[in-house]
C-alpha cells in the first residue's frame, strides 16, 4: 500500500464513487457523478434530427460538450467558456475524447435520425475529469436510450480511468495532487471487457520502457473491468438491464 495515498488507498483502488441518477429532471438521462473531490454532472439530450451534413441514410449521430464551472477549482475562473470565444484547445480535446468514446458504445447507424448530445459540467475539480466525464457519459446516454425505449441501441459498454508513475510505482485514479507529481500519467478509454478506444499517455521528463508502459494499461484496464460494475449496479437500480451487453461481451 502507498502511504501517501489520500484516505490509504492502495495502488489499484479507485476513489469512492458516488452516483446519482436521474438528477436533471428535464433531460433525457442524467447522472450526478462524483469520484473522490472530482464532481461532473452529465445530462444526455436525445433529439428526432440529425446535423445538416449528415445524410439519414448514415443513421444518427453523437456528440459531446465538455465545460469547467468557473468555481470547480480553488479560485474562480475569469470568465466562462463560450461567451463569443470558440472552446479552449484542452476543452476540443476532451470534448472529442468523450464523444468518440460514447460514439463506440452507441449503434448509431440503428438509431435512425436521432441525436444524443452528452454535457458534462465539472462543479468540482480534483483530477482526471476527462475520464470522470466518460465514464459518467456512458451512464447518461444509457438512461436517455432507455427512456425512450431504444436502449437495444446500445452495443458497448465503456469506462475509463487515469493511471500514472508516482514515485516510482503505478497508480490508478489519480488525484490532483498525484497527476502534478506523477513521472508519466495516462488516461485510458475502453470497453470494459478491455478492448481499447484511446490512450493518452505523457512522460513528463524521462521516458518509460516498454514494460512500464504495459504495467500502467493493465492497471487501467482492470480499474475499467470495475467501473463497469459500478455502472451495471448504477443502471440496475434505474431500471436498465444491460445483459444484452454482458453476453455480448462473453461471446467475444
Amino acid at each position: 500500500m502507498t502511504a501517501s495515498r489520500k484516505n490509504g488507498r492502495g495502488r489499484s483502488d479507485l476513489r469512492p464513487i458516488e452516483v446519482v441518477p436521474g438528477f436533471h429532471k428535464a433531460s433525457e438521462g442524467s447522472v450526478l457523478y462524483r469520484a473522490g473531490g472530482t464532481v461532473v454532472l452529465c445530462t444526455a439530450s436525445l433529439e428526432d434530427s440529425i446535423p445538416k451534413w449528415m445524410d439519414e441514410k448514415e443513421g444518427g449521430w453523437l456528440t459531446a460538450e465538455y465545460q469547467m464551472h468557473p468555481r470547480a477549482n480553488a479560485s474562480r475562473r475569469e470568465e466562462r467558456e463560450g461567451r463569443g470565444k470558440p472552446p479552449k484547445g484542452r476543452t476540443q480535446e476532451i470534448q472529442r475524447l468523450v464523444g468518440r468514446s460514447l460514439r463506440s458504445a452507441v449503434a448509431l447507424k440503428a438509431l435512425g435520425p436521432r441525436t444524443l448530445t452528452i454535457d458534462c459540467d465539472v462543479l468540482e475539480a480534483d483530477g482526471v475529469t476527462r475520464t470522470a466525464s466518460v465514464t459518467a457519459g456512458f451512464l447518461a446516454t444509457a438512461l436517455a436510450l432507455y427512456s425512450r425505449g431504444l436502449a437495444r441501441m446500445l452495443n458497448d459498454q465503456v469506462a475509463a480511468v487515469s493511471v500514472g508513475f508516482v514515485d516510482g510505482e503505478v497508480l490508478v485514479d489519480l488525484d490532483y495532487h498525484e497527476d502534478s507529481r506523477a513521472r508519466v500519467d495516462m488516461n485510458v478509454a475502453a470497453t470494459v471487457d478491455g478492448r481499447l478506444i484511446e490512450v493518452q499517455a505523457t512522460a513528463e521528463g524521462e521516458a518509460i520502457t516498454r514494460g512500464e508502459f504495459d504495467a500502467m494499461l493493465e492497471a487501467a484496464l482492470a480499474a475499467i473491468k470495475r467501473l463497469g460494475d459500478l455502472q451495471r449496479e448504477v443502471l440496475l437500480g434505474a431500471g436498465v438491464e444491460l445483459g444484452v451487453l454482458m453476453r455480448k461481451s462473453a461471446s467475444r
